[in-house]
């Protein structure tokens, strides 16, 4: 039999919005598994992907997968019933952080600051009636902000509902001015606060992921207790949530009124030339094939 011991398969792609997203992910990720001696192979995930682990039969594997079906819990209990250990979180914690209205529940109940979100009813236009002010409305459980439209104040006429593919479920919430924060959290650990500026209204798709999109500043020019209180609360939402391995808290500071709030926990975060995670492992002296390697190194099936 073949030694398999070393063998990665590095998940990608998949039928989702943010398909081409993960492959520039898993490019970058299986380049750094090679890199660190492991024997990397990009899989595209579709419907055959069983089928194809089978044959394969890699000794663990690398998520790359970003939205629906490889952050949303479908991978992950897939590859628990294959018995193939994986990294990042497990299926019940990506589960419920990709359920933006569901994360959001669960991490105001621990004490998080979050803005308040309600679902819109399908095909409805209406608002909730007591809504004031400019409001964000973005896909229950999309992410690499797909979807995401910014109505500018309550007399705005919302979006028509055809924005959005059929059946999608939305959510609205305040929209909360001031600065863009972002925190990785790596095995329970916050590893820096970083600020995001662009030019955009907001960090959208385009910002995160094209050179020149965005600035980031690390660490952030930001006071230190806000600077504390970004990490603490991304230990805090990583534990209450179940996390593993990999994660990273969005926050908007309202600097104004020195108020912070976490906007969501994303457990399949970036991993591309551009990304924040590998530029924070940098800032705290870990390279990306050292990264790679040590989620590759902890990768593990839910018990």
């Amino acid at each position: 039999m073949t030694d398999n011991r070393d063998r990665v398969a590095v998940l990608m792609g998949g039928w989702t919005s943010e398909a081409a997203v993960s492959r520039v992910s898993a490019s970058f990720c299986g380049q750094a598994a090679r890199n660190a001696g492991w024997d990397a192979i990009e899989v595209e995930v579709d419907r055959d992907i069983a089928a194809k682990l089978k044959e394969i039969n890699p000794a663990r594997a690398f998520n790359a997968l970003h939205g629906q079906i490889g952050e949303d819990g479908n991978i992950q209990g897939l590859l628990n019933i294959m018995n193939i250990p994986y990294t990042h979180s497990g299926l019940t914690a990506s589960a419920i952080a990709m359920d933006k209205l569901l994360a959001k529940t669960l991490l105001a109940g621990a004490g998080i600051m979050v803005p308040p979100t309600l679902a819109l009813i399908e095909d409805s236009h209406v608002y909730p009636e007591d809504s004031t002010g400019a409001h964000v409305i973005k896909p229950r459980n999309d992410g690499s902000s797909f979807g995401v439209v910014i109505v500018p104040d309550d007399k705005a006429r919302p979006p028509a509902r055809n924005t959005w593919p059929a059946h999608t479920q939305l959510i609205c919430e305040p929209y909360i001015p001031g600065r863009e924060l972002t925190v990785s959290v790596l095995d329970g650990t916050a590893l820096c606060v970083t600020e995001i500026t662009s030019e955009r209204e907001f960090y959208d798709f385009d910002a995160k992921y094209a050179v020149g999109g965005s600035k980031h500043i690390l660490p952030a020019d930001i006071p230190e207790p806000v600077s504390l209180k970004a990490c603490l609360w991304a230990e805090h939402a990583y534990r209450q949530l179940g996390c593993r391995g990999i994660i990273r808290a969005d926050y908007r500071w309202d600097d104004k009124n020195d108020q912070l709030f976490m906007l969501e926990v994303n457990t399949q975060p970036g991993m591309t030339a551009t990304s924040l995670v590998p530029e924070q492992a940098r800032f705290v002296g870990m390279s990306g094939e050292e990264l790679v390697n040590h989620l590759l190194e902890i990768a593990q099936c839910d018990d």
